[in-house]
């Protein structure tokens, strides 16, 4: 299995569930190669960078969800479907090429998805990700480093550069992390003499006529106006041009200085994909039959070869047959369908009848706002807002966590959470541990201390 990201992982752990059996016996191994030795729970990154939940508990280490699994921290560099074989590079940081091959005789591809950038001036040098807890954790240190900055200079420009913080890209990510972050700095600027919430400014910038676009309109349309009640400068129709210098230059012709610039635009397909010789469809993802078989030459299954979460081209009839979103909601939906169906294969064959077609269920997406803020999709097709789709925001994302541990520590922090206020303390010193150290080497030796 390649990748263990929501998709892979939740694939592993019904696979694991299904044949523990065949498993302990020996009958069948199954491995999974992810880079990183854990998995990480994304929906809840947005409440990482508040301060809501320690980093740590977002986290679950592979090696113990996965104990009938052979793990191995690895990055797939090639896939040769063809020979049945899948290269990867173990080579720790500092250290040579380590290829290993890996033989297979079933390959799941579920290598998720990175940000989806693109060629602005500026924004590699200026721009932040939001797509890991590394990411989440600078954030949060960042933003709060940059309220420190405005309340000490005497520049009225760089208060007002580092007092902006623009978001390019209106989708779950994006709307989630800037509501979250903009509630913590409202509590944090309790703390400043000469800072007041009027005094921040931010900016939500959407190429599209909408935000939230996997959600009602109804709901869209409700998140836009509580966001515009608390003072959220939302841009239409408009993109990002230029972050050169660190001055935002819009399509609508406006440019302010702004030291913090978070891109959550999109995502795209792992881009080992195109090393690989399993069909591709125009953006890079794997084609699938409805059942998450690989499409072949001849449009039936190509034996071996399945693909979930957002690296697959999952027909969803919902969209007439177009492919589904990447989002957690499908990952795990089909990561379930997909255990299901190779014990089905392993027992039966690849075509063998009894294998189920992926059918969406109803939308049951949400998105936190804040503290008691929330807007969210109910099973039986119902919409609420305020508290309510809070607690159910929550609920739904803490049952999700593939670990029961995980599960008590993040409701752990939420109850200490509703216990005390919000730290809002940086951390950024941390990000740099040898920074202080290698103070005492600058001088040189036998100069005086």
């Amino acid at each position: 299995m390649v990748g263990g990201g929501c998709a892979g992982t939740a694939a592993a752990l019904d696979l694991q569930r299904g044949l523990r059996e065949q498993l302990r016996r020996g009958e069948v191994e199954i491995t999974v190669v992810e880079p990183r030795a854990y998995f990480t729970y994304h929906p809840l990154l947005a409440e990482v960078a508040a301060g809501s939940i320690d980093p740590r508990h977002v986290v679950v280490p592979l090696r113990r969800a996965l104990p009938d699994c052979r793990v191995l921290t690895a990055r797939v560099t090639r896939i040769e479907h063809a020979t049945r074989r899948a290269l990867a590079d173990a080579a720790g940081p500092g250290e040579g090429p380590a290829p290993l091959e890996l033989p297979y005789d079933v390959l799941v591809v579920a290598p998720g998805s990175g940000p989806r950038s693109a060629p602005v001036p500026g924004l590699a040098e200026h721009g932040l990700g939001f797509s890991t807890v590394a990411d989440a954790v600078h954030l949060r240190n960042h933003v709060l480093e940059q309220l420190d900055l405005a309340s000490a200079t005497r520049d009225p420009a760089l208060r007002q550069s580092a007092l902006t913080f623009v978001f390019v890209g209106a989708g779950y990510a994006g709307v989630g992390a800037l509501a979250e972050l903009e509630d913590m700095v409202r509590t944090a600027v309790r703390g400043y003499h000469n800072i007041r919430v009027e005094d921040l400014r931010w900016v939500l910038v959407e190429a599209t006529d909408r935000i939230l676009a996997g959600e009602s309109p109804e709901l869209a349309e409700h998140t836009l106006g509580q966001l515009r009640e608390r003072g959220v400068d939302i841009r239409l129709r408009t993109t990002l041009e230029s972050a050169v210098g660190g001055v935002a230059a819009l399509s609508d012709g406006s440019r302010f200085g702004a030291r913090t610039l978070v891109w959550t635009a999109g995502v795209r397909p792992a881009p080992m994909l195109r090393d690989t010789d399993l069909p591709l469809d125009t953006l890079g993802r794997v084609r699938c039959l409805a059942t998450l078989q690989a499409v072949g030459p001849d449009g039936r299954a190509l034996p071996g070869v399945w693909a979930v979460g957002d690296c697959a081209a999952v027909p969803d009839p919902e969209a007439g047959g177009a492919p589904c979103a990447p989002n957690a909601q499908h990952a795990f939906a089909q990561a379930e369908l997909l255990a299901r169906n190779l014990a089905v294969a392993l027992a039966d064959g690849p075509h063998a009848p009894g294998l189920a077609a992926y059918r969406p269920g109803p939308a049951v997406c949400s998105t936190s706002l804040g503290l008691h803020r929330a807007v969210a999709h109910t099973r039986r097709g119902g919409r609420l807002t305020g508290r309510r789709a809070w607690w159910l925001h929550r609920a739904r994302h803490l049952r999700r966590l593939p670990s029961t541990e995980r599960r008590v520590r993040v409701l752990m922090d939420w109850v200490l959470g509703g216990v005390f206020s919000r730290e809002v303390v940086s951390l950024g010193a941390v990000e740099r541990p040898r920074a202080r150290f290698g103070e005492g080497f600058d001088a040189g030796p036998g100069a005086p201390r």
